[in-house]
């Protein structure tokens, strides 16, 4: 169900595909962060890499009573500091999504599937 979002001169509707995807893109600008992982279970152990054709395959978006709450899958490059590039992702997907589509983001939920060495 596309989210609605009321303006001076109309309503605008922002479907879930939509904010997948910018919330995607901004967290593959983030420093230490090799890419998103799919939703699915781990394949042998290891986290399917996605490309940037199918980013919202990696990204969860619930709408509960006006609150959007997104789950990313992403994997981070080893060497780096899991924690933050969690807390990095997290606040540049909720800044991202508040300044471009003028959501107001409750929860940026990261589900870390995995650490790869970055080339």
């Amino acid at each position: 169900m596309p989210m609605q979002i009321k303006g001076e001169l109309g309503t605008i509707y922002v479907t879930n595909e939509v904010i997948a995807v910018l919330a995607g893109s901004a967290a593959l600008d983030c420093y230490g962060l090799v890419g998103m992982a799919s939703r699915k279970q781990l394949k042998d152990g290891i986290a399917e890499l996605l490309g940037r054709e199918n980013l919202s395959r990696g990204v969860e978006v619930r709408v509960e009573q006006d609150q959007v709450h997104i789950d990313l899958h992403i994997v981070v490059s080893y060497g780096t500091k899991i924690s933050e590039v969690a807390h990095n992702v997290q606040s540049k997907v909720k800044y991202i999504l508040n300044e471009v589509v003028g959501l107001k983001v409750d929860f940026v939920h990261i589900i870390v599937q995995g650490v790869r060495v970055s080339r």
